[in-house]
């Protein structure tokens, strides 16, 4: 039986400010996440997709066009990683092995943020940015709601969530001014090196 559960923060709430408050978090995570796993766990309940991993899951339903357990369960599968995707002084352009070699070959790391941040900022309503890995090679994508690069055969290794739960108390309507603040002072690059492994 699948079970859905809610992980704890890698870090202490105040731990990313001033680039993401502890209201935020609080509101991000112990509301809006929870809320994810409690609806994931109503929706996998003979759905015929339980004892499957969560990365199964999404792209089954996905394929399925189950669209409450794309958006809870691929919601849920993105937050997983969007609280590992962040540090304490994170960010920076000095990035691990493999994930340079995946940036020299898109472009460069200026290529990438500026590619990202765009992505991102014309990302129509809720969802999300990407850095994907697909055969091999670095893309740039953005999904609605709840989707994510596995439901379109990528492997994500880096997102951001721009749902407007995630950066309105802390940045209004200013949702690019958010996007550079996360890019360059919050990513966990380190993690990025472990899904691109």
């Amino acid at each position: 039986m699948t079970t859905f559960k809610l992980p704890e923060l890698p870090y202490a709430y105040d731990a990313l400010t001033p680039y993401m408050s502890a209201e935020t978090l609080e509101f991000h995570h112990d509301k809006h996440h929870k809320t994810y796993v409690d609806n994931g766990n109503k929706l996998i309940v003979g759905s015929g997709l339980e004892g499957k991993s969560i990365e199964e899951i999404c792209k089954a339903a996905y394929s399925g066009k189950n669209q409450p357990i794309i958006n809870n369960v691929g919601q849920h599968y993105n937050h997983i990683h969007f609280w590992q995707w962040m540090k304490k002084d994170g960010g920076g352009n000095k990035l691990p092995g493999n994930v340079q070699k995946l940036v020299d070959g898109y472009g460069g790391f200026d290529k990438v943020r500026a590619d990202f941040i765009d992505a991102g900022t014309t990302q129509f309503g809720s969802g999300w940015a990407w850095l994907a890995v697909r055969d091999g090679k670095l893309e740039v994508s953005k999904t609605p709601n709840g989707e994510n690069p596995l439901m379109h055969g990528a492997q994500p290794i880096l997102g951001v969530d721009v749902w407007e739960h995630s950066y309105y108390i802390d940045y209004r309507n200013a949702r690019p001014k958010y996007l550079e603040a996360w890019f360059d002072n919050l990513i966990n690059w380190e993690h990025v090196e472990e899904l691109a492994a």
